[in-house]
C-alpha cells in the first residue's frame, strides 16, 4: 500500500480547489499525473465520471469513493482529499468530507486489487477515518491509510512502572469461594449454549474495488453486534473463492448486496433471501439481517436462492413499475434474439441460394440431392423456419424468467408455444410472459409447510402455474390478442405511401433519442416482433430500425474526422471506434459524446435517423434479420438504396452536429502544453 499513495497524493485542504465532485476528482487526478501514475487526465475523469453514473460512490459517515478502472492508469493508485466544509458524493446522510480516489489499471492484478479492497474495508472502522479526521499533515495521513501508523486511540491508560496496576490479592484465602463439603455436592453442568443464526452472503458492484468489501465487513459488524453468525463471499476483481458447500447448507438465511448478477447463485436454493444492491449491505446491514430472520420465521423461501428476476417484484427502492416492466421485457427480448438471428439468416441464405420456390420444397428429410444447390438452399431454409418458431415461446419463458426466475420458464414456454398455437404471434407471447412470471412469483410468496419446500421449484410451481397459464390463454384473453396480432400484421402489410414513410420518421426518432436507452429499446423490440409474422411489411420496419440505428455513431465518427477541432482528444478517438460500431448496428457507439453535449449532438442524432427511417421505407428496404449492420447487406432488399439511405442520415447529423458545435465560436481541443481539465470536465 506505500506504494500506492505517498504524501504528495494528500491533499488536506481539497475544499480550497473543489466544491463539486467533478472538481475534487480532477484536483485529486491532478496530483497522480504529476506522479506518473496516470498517462491521459482527460480520459482518466471520463472513466471516473462513467462509474459515478452507474452509482454514487457516497458512503454514510462523511465518506466518498470515487474510483474506477481504467487504461489510463500506469500503475494502481490512491488519492486522498479531506474538505471542511464537505463535498456531495450522493451519500443519503450529506456530504463527504474524506475523500479518495482509487485508480485501478485496466488490467491491474490481483494483489494489487487486494490491497485496494483491504482500504475497503478500513473505512468501516470508525477509529481510522476518526484518526484521517485529525490528522495534521499529508505524511501523517498517507501513513495511517499505508498501514504505516496505527490511529491513536484518546483516553488510553498509561501504566508506568506498574504503579497505576490494579492490586491483587490472593485468592487461597478468599472467604467468598464456594465450598464443597465432603465432595458431596456436584457442580452443574452449563446449559449448552443455543446454536446462532447463521446467514451467508454475497457483495459484488460493477468495480469490484470498493462497496463489494465496504458491505461485506459491515454485514460482519452486524452480525457481530447481533450474535448472527455471518459468512461473506466478496465477488469482487480480486477474484472470489466459492463459499464452503457445508457453510451454504448450515446457513438459515441468505443475504445478496449486489450490483452485477451473482455468480453461480443456484448454489444458494432454498434459502431465505433478501436480495438488494450493494449500498443498502453497507448502509442498513443490522435491516437486511432482521428481515432474513423474518423470512426465515415465516418458512419463506426464494426459489433457486437467487433474487426472482434481474429485477424482483419488490424492485430496488425508489423503482417505478414502468422501469421494472421494461426490464421483464427486455430479458425476453435478449433470450430471443439469437434465435431470430439464427432462424432470420438461414431463411434468407435459402432464398439467396434457391430462390423462393424453396418456400414449397419437400421435408429435406424425404428428399435431398448432395449435388443439387436447391436441395441446400431448402436445408438451410428449413432449419431457419424451426429456429423461428422457437420465437415467441422463447420470449414468453424468458420475460418470465426475469420476473421469477427458473419457477418461470415452464409455464412461460407453455403460454408461448399456446400463444403460436392460436396464431395470437409477438403480442401473445408477451402477454404469456407476463402471466406466467405474475403467477409464479405469486405462488413463490405462498407459505408453504417446510416438508413441501424441497419439491416446490421442480413440480408445485411449474404444474400449477402452467395450468393457469393454459387456461388463461386459450379461454379468456387469447383470441382478443388473435385478432389484435391480425389487425396489426394486416396494417403494417398495408403501408404504403406517406403513411408507411411516416412510420419511417417515428422509428428513426424513436432510435436516435436515447441511444439504446427505453425508446430505443421499444422500437427494436417492435422491429423484431414483427419479424415472427413473416410479412413483407415486418421486414421493411426491422430494414428501417436497423438503418436508423447505425446513423449516430456514424456520423460522430463522420464529424470528428472532417472537424476534429470540434471535439476533444478523447472524443477524437472515440470517434475511430464509433465507425466500427456504428458499421455493427451499435447504437451505444454514440453516447460518450451524447453525454458530453447532449443538446447537440441528440437533436443531431435525431434528425438523421429520421432521415434514414423515412427513405428506407421509402424505397422497400427489407430486412429478415435483426442484427448485423453492413454485415448483413448481402441479405437486404434493395441493398445499394438501404445503404444510400444511411448514408443520407449520417450526411444530415454530422453536418448538423459540426453546425451546432461551430456555432460556440471556440475549438474543443485544448493546446497541448496547458490542458485545461477543469473546464473540460464541467464542459
Amino acid at each position: 500500500m506505500s506504494q500506492m499513495i505517498t504524501a504528495e497524493l494528500v491533499d488536506l485542504e481539497l475544499d480550497l480547489a473543489a466544491n463539486s465532485k467533478e472538481a475534487a476528482a480532477c484536483s485529486l487526478a491532478e496530483r497522480m499525473v504529476a506522479l506518473g501514475r496516470v498517462s491521459d487526465l482527460e480520459g482518466f475523469l471520463a472513466d471516473v465520471a462513467a462509474r459515478e453514473a452507474q452509482m454514487p460512490t457516497g458512503l454514510d459517515g462523511g465518506i466518498g469513493i470515487p474510483h474506477c478502472r481504467s487504461a489510463h492508469v500506469t500503475e494502481p493508485t490512491l488519492a486522498f482529499g479531506r474538505s471542511a466544509a464537505g463535498i456531495d458524493f450522493g451519500a443519503p446522510d450529506g456530504p463527504a468530507d474524506l475523500i479518495f480516489l482509487i485508480a485501478a489499471p485496466a488490467g491491474a492484478d490481483d494483489a494489487h486489487l487486494t490491497i485496494l479492497s483491504s482500504l475497503a474495508r478500513q473505512l468501516m472502522d470508525t477509529d481510522f477515518t476518526t484518526a484521517l479526521r485529525s490528522a495534521s499533515t499529508a505524511a501523517r495521513a498517507a501513513a495511517l491509510i499505508a498501514g504505516e501508523a496505527e490511529p491513536e486511540t484518546p483516553g488510553a491508560a498509561e501504566i508506568q512502572g506498574g504503579s497505576d496496576a490494579p492490586e491483587t490479592s490472593d485468592t487461597s484465602q478468599t472467604s467468598d469461594a464456594p465450598e464443597i463439603q465432603g465432595g458431596s455436592e456436584i457442580p452443574e453442568t452449563p446449559a449448552p449454549e443455543a446454536r446462532p443464526f447463521r446467514i451467508v452472503a454475497v457483495t459484488s458492484c460493477p468495480t469490484g474495488i470498493a462497496h463489494t468489501y465496504m458491505a461485506a465487513e459491515s454485514l460482519e459488524k452486524a452480525g457481530h453486534a447481533e450474535g448472527v453468525e455471518v459468512v461473506v463471499e466478496t465477488q469482487g476483481s480480486a477474484g472470489f473463492t466459492r463459499l464452503d458447500p457445508a457453510v451454504i447448507a448450515a446457513a438459515d438465511g441468505v443475504v445478496f448486496a449486489h450490483d452485477v448478477p451473482v455468480r453461480d447463485k443456484e448454489r444458494f436454493a432454498g434459502k431465505p433471501t433478501v436480495d438488494v444492491g450493494v449500498k443498502a449491505g453497507i448502509n442498513r446491514p443490522a435491516q437486511l439481517i432482521a428481515e432474513v430472520r423474518e423470512k426465515a420465521a415465516r418458512g419463506e423461501i426464494t426459489a433457486a436462492g437467487t433474487r426472482p428476476s434481474p429485477v424482483e417484484a419488490a424492485g430496488e427502492p425508489g423503482e417505478g413499475y414502468g422501469t421494472k416492466l421494461r426490464k421483464w421485457l427486455m430479458s425476453g427480448v435478449s433470450y430471443m434474439v439469437p434465435f431470430v438471428a439464427a432462424g432470420g439468416l438461414l431463411i434468407a441464405l435459402g432464398f439467396a441460394i434457391g430462390g423462393y420456390k424453396i418456400n414449397g420444397a419437400p421435408s429435406v428429410m424425404e428428399h435431398f440431392v448432395w449435388t443439387d444447390a436447391t436441395s441446400w438452399a431448402a436445408l438451410l431454409f428449413q432449419v431457419g423456419g424451426l429456429a423461428f418458431g422457437f420465437l415467441v415461446p422463447v420470449l414468453a419463458g424468458y420475460i418470465a424468467y426475469g420476473m421469477a426466475d427458473r419457477p418461470g420458464l415452464v409455464p412461460g414456454f407453455v403460454g408461448g408455444a399456446i400463444a403460436v398455437a392460436i396464431k395470437a404471434g409477438f403480442l401473445g407471447g408477451l402477454a404469456a410472459g407476463l402471466i406466467a412470471g405474475a403467477v409464479a412469483m405469486a405462488i413463490q410468496k405462498a407459505r408453504i409447510p417446510a416438508p413441501l419446500r424441497g419439491i416446490m421449484p421442480v413440480v408445485v410451481i411449474p404444474l400449477v402455474s402452467s395450468a393457469l397459464v393454459g387456461f388463461l390463454m386459450f379461454l379468456v384473453i387469447g383470441a382478443p390478442i388473435a385478432k389484435l396480432q391480425s389487425a396489426l400484421t394486416s396494417w403494417l402489410n398495408g403501408l404504403s405511401g406517406a403513411n408507411a414513410i411516416t412510420l419511417g420518421v417515428v422509428l428513426g426518432l424513436m432510435m436516435c433519442f436515447d441511444l439504446g436507452g427505453p425508446l430505443n429499446k421499444v422500437a427494436y423490440t417492435f422491429a423484431v416482433g414483427g419479424l415472427a409474422a413473416g410479412t413483407d411489411g415486418s421486414f421493411k420496419v426491422m430494414a428501417a430500425v436497423m438503418a436508423a440505428g447505425m446513423v449516430p455513431p456514424l456520423a460522430m465518427a463522420l464529424a470528428t474526422t472532417v472537424r476534429g477541432s470540434l471535439f476533444t482528444r478523447t472524443e477524437r478517438e472515440n470517434g475511430k471506434a464509433a465507425w466500427v460500431l456504428g458499421a455493427s448496428f451499435i447504437t451505444e457507439g454514440a453516447i460518450p459524446f451524447a453525454a458530453a453535449d447532449p443538446l447537440r449532438v441528440i437533436p443531431s442524432a435525431m434528425a438523421g435517423g429520421a432521415v434514414t427511417g423515412a427513405l428506407s421505407m421509402a424505397f422497400g428496404c427489407t430486412l429478415r434479420a435483426p442484427h448485423g449492420g453492413i454485415f448483413v447487406i448481402p441479405l437486404i432488399g434493395n441493398a445499394f438504396l438501404y445503404l444510400l439511405a444511411v448514408a443520407a442520415g449520417t450526411a444530415v447529423s454530422a453536418s448538423l452536429v459540426v453546425l451546432l458545435k461551430g456555432l460556440r465560436g471556440q475549438s474543443a481541443d485544448p493546446a497541448p502544453a496547458t490542458p485545461e481539465p477543469k473546464v473540460a470536465v464541467a464542459a
